[in-house]
């Protein structure tokens, strides 16, 4: 069965829907700098079919670093025009300590903004509509990682709390007003951990990313529990 996604990042969050029934969050993929000194910069472009992804980090100090991430989802709409869009942009200030010589351990706060859009023009078994709104994130995402000239692996994961706000639309599905439903399910609790690859040369390496996502505040709500991406990371210092 095709499904359609939508998802919002917040520099965040995603969303997706799908034409089997609506989603309303996905984990983004993580940024994950393995910052070790002061001046460095990484940069990584990331994605997979439904969504692209642009993340930056550059340490301002020996142990301190800033980060901003965006992201845009784009999933192709179904045959029926089902489907939906959404965007997210996210910053976050954090603390790095370099370990040994190739262990580096890294703690981030982040904050992100997003809004996503859903729409069903095709009535199926009664479910049609559309429906929109915004997201707030607030997060802490530690890492540890190790990296040598061609190789690097590392362990992250993000504990955030997602918040949605002014749902808006006509969206009806298993005979419950989504906007309704939303309103009512508007806060939860996210553990996000995820395991990132990077192999090539010393400045420009391919990355691949699975995150996997918990909704601690509720297991059954609507939302997508992993993600894979795939992009090529740039370190410069």
């Amino acid at each position: 069965m095709n499904c359609i996604k939508t998802a919002t990042v917040l520099f965040m969050a995603a969303f997706l829907l799908t034409a089997c029934s609506p989603k309303y969050y996905v984990p983004n993929t993580q940024n994950v700098p393995l910052l070790s000194e002061k001046g460095e910069v990484n940069l990584t472009a990331v994605g997979n079919a439904n969504q692209v992804e642009l993340q930056g980090a550059y340490a301002i100090g020996s142990h301190v670093g800033i980060m901003g991430n965006v992201g845009f989802y784009i999933p192709k709409d179904d045959g029926n025009g089902n489907g939906g869009s959404g965007r997210l942009g996210e910053i976050g200030l954090g603390y790095f300590q370099p370990i040994t010589e190739n262990l580096v351990f890294e703690t981030y706060g982040l904050v992100g903004l997003g809004s996503f859009e859903n729409h069903f023009p095709t009535a199926n078994a009664g479910n049609a509509g559309k429906i929109s709104g915004n997201l707030t994130r607030f997060g802490i995402q530690p890492s540890i990682g190790y990296k040598t000239t061609g190789f690097s692996i590392a362990l992250s994961s993000r504990l955030s709390s997602l918040h949605y706000g002014e749902p808006e639309g006509n969206l009806i599905f298993d005979n419950i007003d989504q906007v309704v439903y939303l309103k009512e399910n508007d806060s939860f609790v996210l553990l996000e951990p995820a395991l990132t690859i990077r192999a090539g040369l010393q400045r420009l390496k391919l990355q691949l990313q699975l995150t996997r996502g918990f909704n601690l505040t509720d297991s059954e709500f609507r939302q997508d529990e992993s993600l894979l991406s795939i992009g090529l990371n740039f370190n410069l210092r």
